[in-house]
C-alpha cells in the first residue's frame, strides 16, 4: 500500500492544467431560432432524426409528436396511454419512433406519409420492465432497442420479436440514462442512474466494465465525448463531470458556486470542444470543455430545461422544457 500516494502524485493531470496553452474560445452567441408548441404539458424528451431536420418528443400529457424543426409543423402526434412518456427515440432510418414511460414498457410505431393513417393500431410493443421506462435508444439499426428503467436494470430487446437480447444489471437504484458508444464498432454504452453511479457496460456480455462514481446526487443525464474515449454526466448535485475512460478516471468537474441547481441533461458539440447543459433553475449553460469555464448562458424556457440534444450535424441544438415547449437554438 505504500506505493499508494506515490501514484497519485504521478497521475495524469486534470483537463483544464492541460489545457492551459490552448486558445481561448471567442464571442459565443446563440438565439433561440425556433420555438415548438403543441404539448400541454411537461416536455420530458427529445431526439433528432438523423435526416438532420425532424426530431420526436414526448411529454407528460402522454403526447408523442414528431416535429419539422424548420417550418415548426406538427407531421405525427401519437397519444400513449400513459401519462409521463419519459422517453423517446427515433430509429436510424428515420422510419419509426420508440417511446415509453409509466407504461413500464417500450413502444415502436412505424411513420408513414399517409396522413390519414392510424398510427396506434401499427403500435408494437417491444420492451417489457417492472418499472417505468426512463431512457430508450436503438442501436445502430433498427432492429435492436436498447432501454433503462426505473427497476434498476438496463435491456437490449430484437424489436421485430420483442426478444430479450440482454439484460444489464448492477445499479443499485434506478437507472435514468443511457448512451450509446458512437463508433460503428464500440459495442458499448454508459448509464447513469439514482445510486449516483455511472457505468459503462459490454453489450454482448452485459457486463459492466468500468464504473465511476465521484457524483454526490442522481446521474440525469450522460453523453459521449465524439471520439468515443470520454463522456460526460449531468446530476442533481449542480455539476457535469468528464470522465476518460482510458485513464478510468474523473478529468473534470463543471460547476460554479452559483449555480445550486441540478443539470438535468447534457450534450457535446460536434467537436466536443462545448458542452451543452440544461438545467432545473430554467438555464442552459454552455461550458469549454478543455478550460472548465462557462462560456455562456442561455436563457429562454420558462421552467425547468428537461431535455437537451445537439442536431446530427452540429448547427443546432433543440432543448425541451416542463414550460411545454421545445426551442432550437443556432
Amino acid at each position: 500500500m505504500g506505493a499508494e500516494p506515490e501514484r497519485e502524485s504521478i497521475s495524469s493531470p486534470e483537463v483544464h492544467q492541460v489545457a492551459e496553452r490552448v486558445e481561448a474560445l471567442g464571442q459565443f452567441v446563440m438565439k433561440t431560432r425556433r420555438t415548438l408548441k403543441g404539448h400541454g404539458n411537461k416536455v420530458l424528451c427529445m431526439d433528432w432524426c438523423k435526416d438532420k431536420r425532424r426530431l420526436v418528443s414526448s411529454s407528460q400529457d402522454g403526447k408523442v409528436i414528431v416535429w419539422d424543426s424548420f417550418t415548426t409543423n406538427k407531421e405525427h402526434a401519437v397519444t400513449m396511454p400513459c401519462t409521463w412518456v419519459m422517453a423517446c427515440a427515433y430509429a436510424p432510418s428515420g422510419c419509426a419512433i420508440a417511446c415509453g414511460g409509466l407504461d413500464n414498457k417500450c413502444s415502436v410505431y412505424p411513420l408513414t406519409f399517409d396522413k390519414n393513417e392510424n398510427m396506434a393500431a401499427k403500435k408494437k410493443s417491444v420492451a417489457m420492465h417492472t418499472n417505468y421506462l426512463s431512457a430508450c435508444s436503438f442501436t445502430n439499426s433498427d432492429m435492436q432497442i436498447l432501454t433503462a428503467s426505473g427497476d434498476g436494470t438496463c435491456a437490449l430487446w430484437d424489436v421485430e420479436s420483442g426478444q430479450l437480447l440482454q439484460s444489464f444489471h448492477g445499479h443499485g437504484a434506478d437507472v435514468l440514462c443511457l448512451d450509446l458508444a458512437p463508433s460503428e464498432t464500440g459495442n458499448t454504452f454508459v448509464s447513469g442512474g439514482c445510486d449516483k453511479k455511472a457505468m459503462v457496460w459490454d453489450m454482448r456480455s452485459g457486463q459492466c466494465v468500468q464504473a465511476f462514481e465521484t457524483h454526490e446526487s442522481d446521474i440525469n443525464s450522460v453523453r459521449y465525448y465524439p471520439s468515443g474515449d470520454a463522456f460526460a454526466s449531468g446530476s442533481d448535485d449542480a455539476t457535469c463531470r468528464l470522465y476518460d475512460l482510458r485513464a478510468d478516471r474523473e478529468v473534470a468537474i463543471y460547476s460554479k458556486e452559483s449555480i445550486i441547481f441540478g443539470a438535468s441533461s447534457v450534450d457535446f458539440s460536434l467537436s466536443g470542444r462545448l458542452l451543452f447543459a440544461g438545467y432545473n433553475d430554467y438555464t442552459i449553460n454552455v461550458w469549454d470543455v478543455l478550460k472548465g469555464s462557462r462560456v455562456s448562458i442561455l436563457f429562454g424556457h420558462e421552467n425547468r430545461v428537461s431535455t437537451l440534444r445537439v442536431s446530427p450535424d452540429g448547427t443546432a441544438f433543440c432543448s425541451g422544457s416542463w414550460d411545454h415547449t421545445l426551442r432550437v437554438w443556432a
